[in-house]
């Protein structure tokens, strides 16, 4: 049978784009790919990007007043000035989507401005009827932010719309504690909203280091952020002046805008996937084995819609896999296992990678390596905000299992450690090396004796003698 591509990509995020380009760039596939909206995807358009640029924006004022403690009594930031922020950032997005696209052209993929469906295991048909055939199709669709499902939700906005408001709120709510909600409060509040953040857990950022998550809270509410831990909204009404919001502790409050940032579902709503023997997983993702092939053989997926490690570094290795092992003859897997990641708050950002101390002692013995302190460029100006840094070690052949750092730069000084991790590192490997003095980060090296050590069966047997005692 003949088809019209060797390869046909349903979405042009960033896992997308790399298998298409490599396949046809690299291994002369013919390949064609479908976006419906602008090439990059969530991460460079709606996304990562601009969530980082704005970050930089909102961290003006910190630094300013951080300045004033080093004797510049004049340091002041000004007016922000939205207008100007999002022209900028307009055509930053623009530039990098050209960059994405003519990335594609001149790897001769065929680009369809379109939405597009599966028809059958090998057929595409896009949003004007057009079908097209392939020998391979890849989904790389991502995923869409999810509202909580309670009345009025229709009246409040998701992470997306703030890349594309006219002005800013003079208040505002952000509902969730995530890394999404949690970097969307800090934006806003450091643009000089006033940011009130609700979540329904005991600490922000559930699932990452329980300590560090301690740390992320305690700045969420020292930053000037109005943060209301245990709560959750019931009901939105518009009021003749905003937006009136119910919750379950039985307050009421309004605002200008409300953000929802409670979690992302996999986008594969209107995909067709009724007509191929594709399955979803429990999260309503497309269930693939370790090749990112689906049930289906001449169907694979990558990223998001998948549901495994939702980053776009992850989906851009997932693509780039995927093209090397169908048409490079160069069958490579990819490790989803440890992945490094980092939650970019405001003024320090966390970074992790590897088994949490919670997972760590679960899993067995673990020696945990920590330090918490005030770091120089901070404590000289006045402040009082401290940084962590910790290392959690198995005892029995001393290999390196996790790494959590709380502090400013902490995604740069992540990514670095993620490389001898990665490679299983032990701990007298961080003991060799050399400090770099003074630094933030010479406390991964110097730290030579455990704050804490976990033994399951010890502390079960004191559990026990102690309810003996009892």
């Amino acid at each position: 049978m003949s088809f019209d591509y060797d390869l046909f990509v349903i979405g042009g995020g960033s896992g997308g784009v790399r298998a298409a380009r490599i396949a046809a760039g690299e291994y002369g596939a013919r390949v064609g790919l479908a976006e419906e909206s602008r090439m990059g995807g969530t991460c460079v358009i709606r996304g990562c990007v601009p969530k980082k640029l704005m970050i930089f924006a909102a961290s003006g004022p910190g630094m300013a007043e951080e300045m004033r403690g080093y004797g510049w009594q004049g340091a002041a930031t000004g007016t922000f000035s939205w207008e100007a922020f999002r022209q900028k950032l307009d055509a930053e997005l623009v530039r990098l989507e050209t960059i994405y696209t003519a990335g594609l052209e001149k790897a001769g993929v065929t680009i369809h401005k379109s939405r597009a469906r599966l028809a059958d295991h090998h057929t595409v048909e896009l949003a004007d009827g057009t079908r097209l055939t392939a020998r391979h199709i890849l989904i790389a669709v991502g995923g869409r932010p999810a509202k909580p499902g309670i009345p009025g939700e229709e009246l409040g906005l998701i992470s997306d719309d703030l890349f594309l408001m006219e002005e800013l709120p003079r208040r505002a709510l952000l509902v969730g504690g995530g890394f999404v909600a949690c970097e969307f409060a800090t934006i806003l509040n450091g643009l000089g909203v006033g940011t009130v953040q609700v979540y329904r857990g005991d600490a922000v950022l559930r699932g990452f280091d329980r300590e560090a998550r301690d740390m992320a809270t305690l700045q969420l509410s020292a930053c000037g952020i109005d943060l209301r831990l245990r709560v959750n909204p019931t009901r939105l009404d518009r009021t003749a002046t905003g937006i009136a919001v119910d919750f379950d502790d039985g307050s009421r409050d309004e605002f200008d805008a409300v953000f929802f940032a409670t979690g992302r579902t996999p986008y594969t709503q209107g995909l067709g996937l009724e007509n191929t023997g594709l399955r979803l997983t429990s999260s309503g993702a497309i269930e693939v084995d370790e090749w990112s092939q689906s049930p289906v053989p001449s169907i694979f997926a990558v990223g998001d819609v998948t549901d495994r490690v939702n980053l776009t570094p992850v989906a851009i290795r997932e693509g780039h896999s995927f093209a090397d092992t169908v048409f490079g003859a160069k069958p490579r897997k990819v490790r989803h296992d440890p992945v490094a990641s980092a939650v970019y708050l405001r003024p320090h950002e966390l970074g992790t990678i590897g088994l949490t101390e919670e997972e760590a002692a679960a899993r067995g013995s673990v020696d945990v390596y920590a330090a918490t302190f005030r770091p120089m460029q901070s404590m000289f100006a006045g402040s009082d905000a401290k940084v962590l840094m910790k290392l959690l070690v198995d005892p029995n052949d001393d290999r390196v299992l996790g790494c959590h750092i709380f502090g400013p730069s902490a995604g740069e000084m992540i990514q670095l450690a993620a490389i001898p991790i990665t490679m299983g590192c032990t701990k007298a490997d961080f003991d060799a090396a050399m400090a770099v003095h003074p630094t933030i980060a010479e406390e991964l090296v110097t730290m030579r004796s455990p704050a804490r050590r976990h033994r399951p069966d010890r502390e079960a047997g004191e559990m026990e003698a102690g309810q003996a005692a009892e």
